[in-house]
């Protein structure tokens, strides 16, 4: 197990930056891990599963490394952004010991789009037993890029889905479709009741909120219970976002970025547009945010208050400091390693879990080096 001790960078969106007098401590505890994509704690508190994005599903154990690849996943379309995609536990994991994926497939056109389903693992974690699909990301309208797709569980035990707009930006605006959504189901894949469009003609039942581009991060804040979203813009305007019943986010009629083209987006009104709401925080120039976790633990008490987000194109783990809905950038970490940082999670050890988005990816530990002194700075 290899070791380093790097120097945080702090910085914010105006471009200061502030010293911080702490190290931070990183261990590498796995690679060789094929684009790795998502991370999740088995109830032990030591074991992790781990996805690949060309569609293996494997766990980690401290002293045992790395397992083969669990059976019984489903087939994925591995292609450009598309694959083996999140991993997560229902909330009744210790007595079902079902485990929720989501995964890309395309149909005879080789269009694609994200589908969710769940399968039970086996107590020797060998196996992903009996898998069944519960809500596919339909029409499929994906060449493999903006296909999104991450899944959290509110503390009611409900299930958030955030679908891309899988390129097809004026989909996200369409209620009839799911690509630009966040979904919201029961634990058992059912439509709850009290979901916002659910007896509106025309509408999906299973939408929650729309108007969202390209979802990489979701995570319940542990403060507030509500559910917080990140995506990335186009050439610009990556957003971190609530994710609030029956609201419109606005993708593309408001958005702070361009279009690659380097012109306008076509559709897009301005960056704020009546009947839409702003995010909560949003970055000119896209590090291309991936992956995020709030930091609830008394660890490391200088992180606290604080909502971590990986970026792909700027190579670094963001800390952003929370108060109420007010957000700030306040760190970049991780900076030094040059590699694309796709998920991060908060271990039960109040460590966080990163993880690489290489082809030699890797399964990182990343803590402050000495608490003590975190504390005092």
């Amino acid at each position: 197990m290899r070791l380093w001790r790097v120097a945080l960078l702090a910085g914010a969106l105006s471009g200061s930056f502030t010293a911080l007098a702490a190290d931070v401590q990183v261990q590498v505890l796995q690679d060789k891990l094929d684009h790795p994509w998502s991370v999740a704690f088995l109830p032990d508190q030591q074991t992790l599963l781990i996805t690949e994005r060309s569609g293996q599903l494997r766990s980690w154990q401290p002293g045992r490394g790395l397992s083969q690849p669990i059976s019984g996943v489903p087939d994925v379309w591995a292609n450009r952004q598309g694959g083996l995609l999140d991993v997560v536990l229902a909330p009744d994991f210790a007595q079902s010991r079902r485990v929720w994926l989501s995964y890309t497939t395309a149909d005879d056109t080789g269009r694609a789009g994200g589908v969710v389903g769940y399968g039970t693992l086996s107590a020797d974690l060998r196996q992903l037993q009996d898998f069944k699909v519960v809500l596919e990301q339909t029409p499929k309208l994906s060449g493999g890029a903006n296909i999104g797709t991450r899944l959290a569980f509110d503390r009611q035990g409900y299930l958030y889905i955030a679908f891309g707009d899988n390129f097809a930006s004026r989909s996200a605006q369409q209620l009839d479709k799911l690509s630009g959504k966040i979904v919201r189901l029961t634990q058992d894949g059912k439509v709850p009741a009290d979901n916002p469009f659910n007896h509106r003609q025309g509408a999906r039942a299973e939408i929650w909120s729309y108007g969202v581009r390209n979802p990489q991060g979701l995570a319940l804040n542990p403060w507030t219970q509500q559910m917080w979203e990140s995506e990335h813009g186009p050439r610009g305007g990556d957003e971190v976002n609530l994710a609030a019943k029956g609201k419109n986010y606005g993708w593309p009629l408001a958005t702070y970025g361009i279009d690659y083209s380097g012109q306008k987006v076509p559709e897009a009104q301005g960056s704020a547009v009546a009947g839409t709401e702003q995010p909560l925080f949003y970055w000119q120039q896209s590090p291309a945010i991936s992956g995020m976790a709030f930091y609830n633990s008394a660890r490391f008490p200088q992180w606290k208050n604080s909502l971590f987000i990986g970026a792909l194109k700027d190579k670094s783990l963001i800390r952003l400091r929370v108060n109420g809905e007010k957000v700030e950038e306040a760190q970049r970490l991780l900076g030094d390693r040059g590699e694309r940082i796709r998920d991060v999670r908060q271990g039960p050890d109040g460590y966080l879990y990163v993880l690489t988005d290489e082809a030699n990816g890797k399964l990182l530990k990343v803590g402050l080096a000495d608490a003590a002194s975190a504390a005092r700075g």
